[in-house]
């Protein structure tokens, strides 16, 4: 790749934005070169994408300058952006299914004179794919696309339309690992072709292959910018949360009975259709199973389904060899399984409750909170500030609602109310989606020292890396069923991105 020895490309001095009270960027400055793939790192909050929504003329800055190649430049609209050669790829896609790639291709096409002749935009789309290796039909359906060709997809928007500064936000979130291998691959010719790249990730492996530097954000201000090869990861994450980040202690599991037991299970999607495939899995006491795969292969709806949150067609779930298909959350909350779902303010808690009512959401029934006359309210004031205390959770507050505390903190509440629980068995949803380094980490700790207090853990998650730290089990799962199953120290990134990718595992030699 180049090196950042080429000339500046883009140049953003002091740039402030602040939305009422929080203050997103304080006099930030990037400079990204020619030819470079630019890495913007930082926590969630840290004010990256706010940077480059600013950049790509979404936001307009408070203060502070934008140069483009030299050129002083004010934006008013992504469109104005657009005539200066910048695009941005946001994470998550602005495509209209029901139209064709082509047809998407001339959605906002600012082109003098254009004349509808779709058979030269496919034309056009067609070569830009070979040229820079995003190859796609043209004539497709975007429904009918996987999620990685619907990446191409958006690459090639900005590119047709004259992007030579490329801003791409997590791009590989929901990509396989084989398809955010190519996408690195992509990245790289662009910048050798001339074009330069920003890459907003959480990432570390990612930024440590595909980067050439590096730009810190911590709370909205510059931390350090850095070239790639005089940096490791432990540095980074370092610089990101402003101290070491601990690192999670794991051991060798010791599992005892089987606690979780799926047989057979199939279950309907939300439009009735198959999406969970005659799926078998077994949990034993004392062990974490990873559950790997691309987002929407059912693991939603075996999460919701093993909760009592959707029926199954067929096939059965057992805890403890007691049956709980079908059965209602609270009988299966009685069963001694707990959930800790994806969607934090939709299924995990009640945004407009408070924090003490969200924390005895299932646990109210308990004799030492008072009866099924009456609560004790002072009863219930110290057990929520116990959990508050022990789960390091940041309130200050108890009646005020939980749609107020940070994505961290809403994490915190919901594991304090359920691990409390003491259960036999935790089905753990993306536990981790969208949190800070230091907050990830407590988690990962957490969740092993569940398992070491004899919980069976479903751990479903599209991040390998997390995956392969927690599990002592990774299953994989592609369009609803089971492909294969490898023991922790037998497993390898290629062999589970295969299975992610839909090839059954072969048989292991003897």
């Amino acid at each position: 790749m180049n090196s950042s020895t080429g000339a500046s490309m883009v140049s953003m001095q002091g740039i402030c934005k602040t939305f009422g009270t929080v203050v997103a960027n304080d006099h930030v400055c990037l400079e990204v070169k020619c030819g470079e793939v630019h890495a913007l790192l930082g926590e969630n909050g840290a004010g990256k994408t706010t940077l480059m929504k600013v950049l790509s003329g979404d936001y307009q800055p408070d203060q502070g300058e934008i140069r483009v190649e030299g050129r002083l430049v004010t934006f008013g609209s992504p469109r104005d952006a657009s005539r200066a050669g910048i695009g941005m790829v946001h994470q998550h896609f602005r495509l209209v299914d029901v139209f064709t790639v082509a047809q998407n291709m001339v959605i906002g096409l600012d082109r003098p004179g254009l004349r509808l002749d779709l058979r030269k935009v496919e034309e056009e789309v067609s070569e830009l794919g070979s040229r820079y290796r995003l190859k796609v039909d043209p004539r497709g359906f975007v429904w009918q696309l996987s999620v990685g060709e619907r990446q191409r997809v958006e690459i090639l928007r900005v590119l047709m339309r004259g992007a030579r500064i490329l801003v791409l936000d997590e791009p590989t979130a929901v990509l396989t690992p084989q398809e955010a291998q190519e996408l690195q691959e992509i990245l790289r010719d662009l910048a050798l072709g001339g074009s330069s790249v920003i890459l907003i990730t959480h990432k570390m492996k990612e930024v440590m292959e595909v980067a050439d530097r590096i730009t810190v954000l911590r709370q909205g201000k510059n931390v350090a910018t850095v070239r790639k090869k005089d940096a490791d990861a432990r540095q980074l994450a370092q610089l990101m949360v402003g101290k070491e980040v601990p690192s999670v202690a794991q051991d060798r599991a010791k599992p005892g009975q089987a606690q979780l037991s799926v047989r057979q299970l199939n279950v309907l999607s939300d439009t009735g259709s198959p999406i969970v495939r005659d799926l078998s899995l077994e949990i034993r006491q004392g062990e974490i199973v990873g559950l790997a795969g691309v987002s929407g292969n059912g693991q939603r709806e075996l999460a919701e389904c093993i909760y009592g949150l959707r029926p199954s067609v067929s096939g059965e779930v057992r805890v403890s060899g007691h049956p709980i298909t079908n059965l209602k959350p609270a009988q299966v909350i009685g069963s001694g399984l707990r959930l800790i779902p994806e969607d934090r303010l939709g299924t995990g808690l009640i945004p407009a409750m408070s924090v003490q009512e969200n924390l005895i959401l299932t646990a109210y029934l308990d004799p030492s909170l008072g009866n099924r006359v009456a609560l004790d309210a002072h009863a219930i004031r110290e057990y929520c500030w116990r959990l508050i205390n022990a789960f390091s959770v940041n309130v200050v507050d108890l009646n005020a609602p939980v749609w107020k505390l940070s994505g961290g903190n809403l994490q915190r509440l919901m594991l304090a109310r359920e691990v409390s629980a003491t259960p036999k068995v935790l089905v753990a949803v993306h536990p981790t989606r969208g949190l800070d380094l230091q907050s990830a980490a407590w988690i990962h700790q957490l969740l092993i020292d569940q398992r070491n207090g004899g919980a069976a853990i479903l751990l479903i998650s599209e991040d390998l890396d997390e995956i392969l730290a927690l599990s002592d089990r990774v299953a994989v799962i592609y369009a609803g069923q089971l492909l294969g199953e490898v023991d922790r120290k037998d497993a390898t990134i290629g062999e589970i991105a295969l299975l992610m990718a839909g090839s059954h595992l072969q048989e292991r030699p003897r």
